[in-house]
């Protein structure tokens, strides 16, 4: 079956225009690792059955880990029962209307210009603003740099990555819905490449889950260009009547078969798809 996917995804990528789009499948021990790693039933019922769309394309550089992320991100949604996920790394899925059949779309870990069409630029704004959801997966913020509006509803661009180490995270909000995967903790710690954020990344814009904590970190790196020791990692946002989750971990393959982050990544994908309700607005002082 992972075969015959991969066929039908290169079909799809082949019309979408997109070079070097698949890499290799999952291994059976990477699948096997993903699947005892994830959460047996979502944090909440869904209202209703749900379907998402899952997009894996990159006209930048693609991660290794793309195929262990959406693997393990249509896993989830069969295993808990959440949601239903369809794949795809063909951009003809944003024109105009096409989006309607999904309550969430997951760009996974994609990166560089998706697409130039501004009629498909224009119905995933649309459809976001309308009410639906977008999740972000790492890369996500490695997009569409001359498409100012998508960096806006994402919540900000990558702007280099200082770490690729063990690191400790500021859980901000240990009662936060979207963060119970936690269990009220308010530190986490991981091994992973970890994001720095460019404008329009504002607190002023954006409720900040996770954080890197600074202060058990080397701030001597090279590339450290922020002054003001704000490293995002996690972070929600209402766009329009539509609801956006961020999570920039996601770079090395171990994080899909990581069951904290997983279930992490199941309440931020059901807080975007409106079943899981949480507070998004902004905190600009914390």
């Amino acid at each position: 079956m992972t075969s015959i996917r991969h066929l039908l995804l290169g079909l799809l990528a082949t019309i979408g225009g997109a070079v070097g789009v698949l890499g290799k499948p999952p291994t059976e021990e990477e699948m096997a690792k993903i699947r005892a790693a994830l959460p047996e039933r979502p944090q909440v019922p869904p209202k209703k059955a749900r379907r998402v769309l899952i997009f894996s394309l990159t006209k930048g550089f693609r991660h290794s880990a793309v195929e262990c992320g959406a693997f393990a991100l249509r896993e989830m949604g069969k295993r808990s029962g959440a949601y239903e996920a369809e794949e795809s790394v063909d951009p003809a899925v944003f024109g105009p209307d096409r989006l309607r059949r999904y309550d969430a779309v997951i760009f996974n870990n994609t990166s560089g210009q998706l697409f130039e069409e501004p009629e498909r630029k224009e119905g995933l704004l649309s459809y976001v603003r309308g009410g639906g959801g977008i999740v972000g997966v790492h890369a996500a913020t490695d997009c569409f740099y001359e498409w100012p509006e998508f960096g806006e509803m994402m919540g900000g661009y990558f702007d280099g990555h200082p770490w690729h180490e063990e690191v400790a995270m500021r859980i901000e909000e240990p009662d936060h819905p979207v963060l119970a995967a936690f269990g009220g903790r308010t530190e986490f710690r991981v091994k992973d490449e970890i994001y720095q954020f460019k404008n329009p990344y504002s607190r002023s814009r954006l409720r900040v889950l996770i954080s890197l904590d600074t202060t058990k970190i080397d701030m001597t790196k090279k590339g450290i260009k922020r002054t003001d020791n704000d490293f995002a990692v996690s972070w929600v946002r209402p766009y329009g009547r539509g609801r956006v989750f961020y999570c920039s971990l996601g770079h090395r393959e171990e994080i899909f078969w990581n069951p904290v982050v997983l279930r992490h990544f199941l309440d931020g994908i059901q807080f975007a798809i409106g079943d899981l309700q949480g507070p998004a607005e902004p905190r600009p002082g914390k």
